[in-house]
């Protein structure tokens, strides 16, 4: 299994659809970091991974009140923007540790600003302009972020 994968998404559907197959890789657990500036496609792409575990609504990031919590079906997912995060020890007063148990799925928007804090992840995905569209990239940092990467690019 490798540790890295890239991919290019050209426009929203193809980022929708890239989550989708994340979602579905993701099998109903893990934890995700996404990377990238604002206007990237972090959210558009947990909008994908949602849709893949039967959520058919808006998806907004969770800006203000830091995570937005869905339950589908037999999945917990926990949709995280620590955008507007002051101090990361506020993720404390959060129950931050809660959220993070063996069968949820927990998409993490600006992760590196409740570092130290969040716990290891299993993939981190990168995203940045390319041309019209974005390049994704993905680095597994677990052995399940290596199984999401080989689920990935069997799909693809």
């Amino acid at each position: 299994m490798t540790d890295k994968m890239e991919h290019v998404a050209n426009g929203e559907t193809a980022m929708v659809a890239f989550g989708e197959a994340l979602g579905r890789a993701c099998e109903g657990r893990g934890v995700i970091f996404l990377e990238g500036d604002l206007g990237m496609g972090k959210t558009t792409l947990c909008r994908g991974v949602l849709r893949a575990y039967g959520h058919r609504g808006a998806v907004k990031s969770p800006t203000y009140t830091l995570v937005e919590p869905y339950e589908l079906g037999d999945n917990r997912l926990y949709h995280f923007d620590l955008y507007r995060l002051a101090d990361p020890e506020e993720l404390e007063y959060l129950g931050i540790r809660d959220y993070f148990a063996e069968q949820e799925l927990c998409l993490v928007e600006w992760p590196a600003r409740g570092a130290g804090m969040l716990p290891v992840p299993d993939l981190t995905i990168q995203i940045q302009v390319e041309g019209e569209g974005r390049r994704i990239c993905c680095q597994a940092m677990t052995q399940r972020g290596r199984r999401m990467i080989a689920l990935l690019q069997a799909e693809s």
